[in-house]
């Protein structure tokens, strides 16, 4: 039985929250894809530079989040801009769930509403598998710079018509 995630939009108050989530996303489910030198510089990434906190509020965002009383954000999805899947992360304790599913559903009708046509993101090993079997394409792939080590990245999209 699938998992029902309730979901609500991400606020800037949440950046705390958030950044835990990252790193505990990065730490508990990336062994055996990345090396340990991409796992911490990617992990600690979310708490510099202020780099989340401004995504954060320039984007929309959902979340999707424990039972009441605790409502502990347990995954989370953000666009920036409206077209761009910026951020996917769930904590490893709640993965395989359906909240990506969720997240990701919730966010294609947003950009839908304001008039976007197709979505586009960076894939990393981790959120691939699930947008291919969500109906993105794969575009190319690239090796790029991300918190000073290289990181290799698939450039996807999703039409929306």
């Amino acid at each position: 039985m699938a998992f029902n995630p309730s979901l609500r939009p991400l606020d800037v108050a949440d950046l705390p929250e958030l950044v835990d989530l990252y790193r505990d996303a990065v730490q508990s489910q990336a062994c055996g894809l990345y090396s340990d030198r991409q796992i911490q510089a990617w992990a600690h990434h979310a708490g510099r530079d202020g780099d989340l906190a401004e995504v954060l509020a320039r984007g929309v965002g959902m979340a999707s989040g424990a039972a009441l009383p605790d409502r502990t954000i347990e995954a989370f999805a953000l666009l920036d801009p409206i077209d761009r899947l910026s951020l996917l992360y769930c904590r490893g304790r709640s993965s395989r769930q359906g909240r990506a599913t969720a997240l990701l559903a919730a966010l294609e009708g947003i950009s839908r509403e304001r008039g976007c046509r197709r979505l586009r993101t960076e894939a990393s090993q981790l959120s691939r598998p699930l947008l291919e079997r969500l109906g993105w394409r794969l575009e190319r792939e690239e090796e790029v710079p991300f918190a000073g080590v290289l990181f290799r990245r698939w450039r996807m999209i999703k039409d929306l018509v």
